[in-house]
């Protein structure tokens, strides 16, 4: 796909813009409560509250943040109630769009997020539209800076990931769910720093965005992320370096 911006590259650096700003952490803590609330409050009982946990400290949040997120969870501490909601529909130009939400109040959410979608050209449609067209893995994306391309694939492929990209500036080093946390260790052990790391959905195929669509479908997807209701937003676009480059 070169001479193409992916939707995962323009991800991986926006949520390196937004760790550096602390936005990010109020979404970690919810994730982190919930996952507690779900499955307990073990991170090596629980997977998924391992890769949270995982996430919040590689974004450097101090641990008596993620041990209140915890405790929270396990109902500890007193803490909201988060309702798990995915939230599908298209972009303008077609692409598809999934929002990931934990939510209080679901009628206040499921209206903002369909005003979002109608606001920049796009249709929030029903549960199941397009995730058939994602997959969910782990993605970490490492600075070209840090290390090279021969070394990290050695260093990732033995910890178990599927793959390494060359995205850009960045490799995207490639796992499943269940390695992910076994792969961000390795390279933690390694003094290899990741410019951002988690588990999401990753598109099966992607569309490439026409001129005209460009700056609706970014400001679509840049207000889903801006949402204090929306966990993550996965995309199946991409576009073009030069359309990329003006839209900045």
């Amino acid at each position: 796909m070169s001479g193409h911006s992916k939707w995962s590259t323009i991800k991986h650096k926006k949520a390196a813009k937004d760790a550096k700003k602390g936005k990010i952490f109020t979404k970690l803590i919810k994730e982190i409560t919930v996952a507690a609330r779900m499955g307990g409050g073990d991170i090596n009982a629980n997977p998924r509250l391992r890769t949270a946990v995982l996430t919040a400290r590689s974004n450097s949040m101090p641990s008596d943040n993620i041990d209140r997120a915890i405790k929270k969870g396990t109902g500890d501490l007193e803490g909201v109630t988060y309702e798990e909601i995915q939230y599908e529909g298209y972009g303008p130009g077609g692409a598809a769009i999934i929002a990931q939400v934990l939510t209080d109040n679901k009628n206040r959410t499921v209206s903002e997020i369909r005003r979002l979608f109608t606001k920049h050209g796009g249709n929030l449609g029903e549960t199941g539209c397009v995730s058939w067209m994602f997959d969910k893995k782990g993605l970490i994306a490492i600075e070209k800076a840090q290390v090279d391309e021969d070394r990290l694939m050695s260093i990732v492929l033995d910890a178990g990931a599927e793959d390494v990209r060359d995205e850009d500036e960045l490799f995207e080093v490639v796992t499943s769910p269940e390695d992910f946390a076994a792969v961000k260790d390795r390279l933690d052990q390694e003094k290899i720093a990741a410019a951002s790391a988690q588990v999401t959905l990753v598109p099966k195929n992607s569309v490439d965005v026409d001129a005209k669509h460009v700056e609706q479908i970014l400001k679509l997807t840049e207000e889903l992320e801006d949402h204090d209701d929306v966990q993550s937003v996965s995309a199946n676009f991409n576009i073009p370096t030069e359309l990329m480059e003006k839209a900045s």
